[in-house]
């Protein structure tokens, strides 16, 4: 499934330098997954509401080009690995105007019950696994 989430750089996002700081890109591949998500019909609620929560392990970004107050760039949002207990999420991010690659990144997760606890997806929530499964991109 293609998902591209669109968002504007904010000018209190850009530092002294006139360009995005690199800490928000953490917050803008959040707001993608978010929306991700909700597109692929699994809203953080409808996890929440099931028992699973999806901690963060770990984050990667690579910088490539910088981007200013009142550029808009495409987050492309896809699932990279699925174990049943862990998701790894890939991010290419682009310049709208120009399609130049601002960022790449990944976001590894693992699923667990609502006291943190880890679960393996493909038992506790087969339904869910099996979507999660469906999505992983060759």
């Amino acid at each position: 499934m293609k998902f591209v989430f669109e968002r504007t750089i904010n000018y209190y996002e850009t530092d002294r330098m006139g360009v995005v700081h690199h800490s928000n890109y953490i917050r803008y591949l959040e707001e993608a997954r978010t929306e991700w998500l909700k597109a692929i019909d699994m809203p953080f609620e409808l996890l929440e509401e099931n028992g699973i929560t999806i901690p963060v392990l770990g984050v990667n970004c690579e910088y490539k080009h910088h981007v200013t107050f009142g550029d808009t760039i495409c987050i492309h949002t896809f699932a990279k690995e699925y174990s049943g207990v862990r998701m790894t999420i890939g991010y290419h991010v682009t310049d709208k105007k120009t399609g130049q690659v601002v960022m790449t990144g990944e976001t590894k997760h693992c699923f667990t019950n609502k006291d943190l606890r880890p679960i393996n997806l493909k038992k506790y929530a087969p339904e869910f696994s099996d979507k999660f499964a469906g999505l992983l991109e060759n």
